[in-house]
């Protein structure tokens, strides 16, 4: 059977990945009820729009529900009897769990639960894999894994964790913008320009997380780098500690956890 990729949905997400498989020559369908997202495709990167979910379907072996997870139970009830043990079923449907994508495509085929994060809009994601189902076969999470890289990091997990992953990683880029639009704030009350004190961030950041991968330092060794004994860093950082933001980060990615655990 054919290695095509097919997307019901074509939202920010499912477009990304659209994109990093078209570049590495993979053949990609998609469905979707904005047929203007599918003619832009189309003219960029070579998409094949179907008229719908059930021919994609018929044409593609590899189904990626790229749509929210509200819709999703509809979205499966109308394809699922399309589906055969030659396809494999992906999902990125958040809260949605193997048991119950195995249970709305009846079983008739593989299943593979996907947490991506929204940075995959730029190629540098991060991305959970789940290969639980036990009649997925070595070529296809081959195959699956191999889609994934060229938009970022590719982790495999069990979906034992997936909620975990989902609370860092999934919610994490909320709190990295969170964290920067704090500290532009910062910056104009001590008189920055808003359009300079962005930039500045901006920079902050992506030099910082550039200096976390390539230093081959632990990070509490980088923070050490920057704190001068009774400099105004450690002014900061200390209070930081009175304020206990470690306990606050930490309780916060519990909030996210939890409730990651209630909508599944």
């Amino acid at each position: 059977m054919n290695n095509r990729v097919g997307f019901i949905g074509v939202g920010n997400m499912g477009t990304a990945i659209i994109k990093g498989l078209a570049a590495q020559g993979i053949q990609v369908h998609g469905y979707d009820l904005d047929s203007a997202k599918l003619e832009k495709l189309g003219r960029e990167v070579g998409l094949t729009a179907e008229p719908s979910p059930k021919t994609l379907v018929k044409h593609c072996r590899y189904v990626l529900l790229a749509v929210k997870p509200q819709h999703l139970p509809a979205a499966l009830e109308d394809i699922a009897p399309e589906l055969s043990p030659g396809h494999c079923l992906l999902s990125i449907a958040a809260g949605i769990t193997m048991a119950r994508l195995q249970e709305l495509c009846g079983g008739r085929c593989p299943v593979v639960r996907i947490m991506p994060n929204t940075p995959a809009l730029v190629g540098a994601g991060v991305f959970a894999l789940c290969f639980d189902d036990a009649s997925l076969d070595a070529e296809r999470r081959d195959f699956i894994r191999a889609m994934h890289k060229p938009l970022g990091q590719v982790h495999e997990l069990p979906e034992k964790l997936f909620d975990a992953f989902t609370s860092v990683a999934g919610c994490g880029p909320a709190y990295v913008f969170y964290v920067m639009d704090a500290i532009v704030e910062a910056g104009v009350n001590l008189g920055l320009p808003r359009a300079q004190a962005t930039d500045i961030v901006k920079a902050l950041f992506s030099g910082s997380a550039k200096l976390a991968e390539e230093g081959g330092m632990h990070l509490a060794e980088l923070r050490e780098m920057v704190t001068s004994p009774a400099g105004s860093t450690i002014r900061a950082t200390m209070h930081f500690d009175r304020m206990a933001m470690r306990g606050v980060i930490v309780d916060a990615v519990r909030e996210a956890y939890d409730r990651n655990v209630e909508l599944g």
